[in-house]
């Protein structure tokens, strides 16, 4: 098991590098454990993974990757709206919980695509992009319950 730590800092011009970089890194890895501080005095989050690496095989044909649905660029429906907005608070409030920051629970653009495409099982939440075994394991069945609530 490998351990790597990332800084991400709240101030908006290092924001979005420093969650690129993170992300690229949990693509490339599979994450063990993770442990999250926030450090006041410079305002930005520690993280720290554990982690082994992927092993990719070299020369294999790999199978095409299943398309997932993503609500890029669309528009949302005032339903929709809605819907982000219970989602949004869900997360906010599942954040505070785990002590983590909320887009490690689900980015805005994954909660869109479930505002949008509106799965009614645990298995069409892996049809959305951002969605995998472990985020459903976690949070797939209060999801779908906002789902049916709002």
């Amino acid at each position: 098991m490998k351990v790597k730590v990332f800084k991400i800092s709240l101030h908006k011009e290092f924001l979005h590098r420093d969650q690129k970089l993170l992300d690229d890194f949990l693509e490339m890895n599979e994450i063990i454990k993770v442990e999250t501080a926030f450090v006041n005095d410079e305002c930005y989050w520690s993280v720290i993974l554990y982690f082994e690496e992927l092993r990719v095989a070299k020369n294999t044909v790999k199978e095409p990757k299943t398309v997932k649905y993503s609500a890029d660029n669309d528009v949302l429906s005032s339903d929709e709206e809605k819907i982000l907005d219970a989602l949004k608070c869900w997360r906010s409030e599942k954040a505070r919980e785990q002590n983590l920051p909320s887009y490690f629970i689900a980015s805005n653009k994954e909660l869109m695509s479930v505002a949008k495409y509106k799965p009614v099982k645990k298995e069409e939440l892996l049809e959305i992009k951002g969605f995998g075994k472990h985020k459903i394991e976690n949070y797939g069945e209060e999801i779908l319950e906002i789902l049916e609530s709002v």
